[in-house]
């Protein structure tokens, strides 16, 4: 089974110098982009059965995830960078 990636790099490639910039200098966006980080690593190893669980708990995850990849492109664009 192929796993997709979810990183913010791969979900928001055209902003990869905002995320640097923003990890760099905002302690909120960096404390955010580690729990994204954090439980899309989860996440990805339940799904490749590393990790045992219910459906209930990885949905439950996967709408976490969801919620701070929201709160953060909201933060990106905010901050986004001339190309």
């Amino acid at each position: 089974m192929t796993v997709e990636k979810h990183d913010l790099h791969h979900e928001f490639p055209n902003l990869t110098d905002e995320i640097h910039h923003l990890k760099m200098h905002d302690n909120h966006f960096a404390k955010l982009f580690t729990e994204y980080h954090d439980i899309d690593q989860e996440i990805h190893r339940i799904e490749q059965g590393v990790e045992n669980t219910s459906d209930d708990y990885l949905e439950g995850k996967k709408k976490q995830r969801l919620s701070l990849k929201d709160n953060l492109f909201v933060m990106l664009k905010k901050v986004q960078m001339p190309a």
